[in-house]
């Protein structure tokens, strides 16, 4: 799980406007992540 994390936090420090507030992937706690403009 930490490595699907670190990916993550990789992804989003590439295409986020403010990695700390993503808007694009966002993280479903008890699912996983979820992708997309309308995320």
């Amino acid at each position: 799980t930490r490595l699907v994390n670190v990916h993550v936090q990789r992804l989003r420090s590439k295409i986020e406007r403010d990695p700390e507030k993503p808007e694009l992937v966002v993280t479903v706690r008890g699912v996983g992540y979820r992708a997309g403009a309308g995320a």
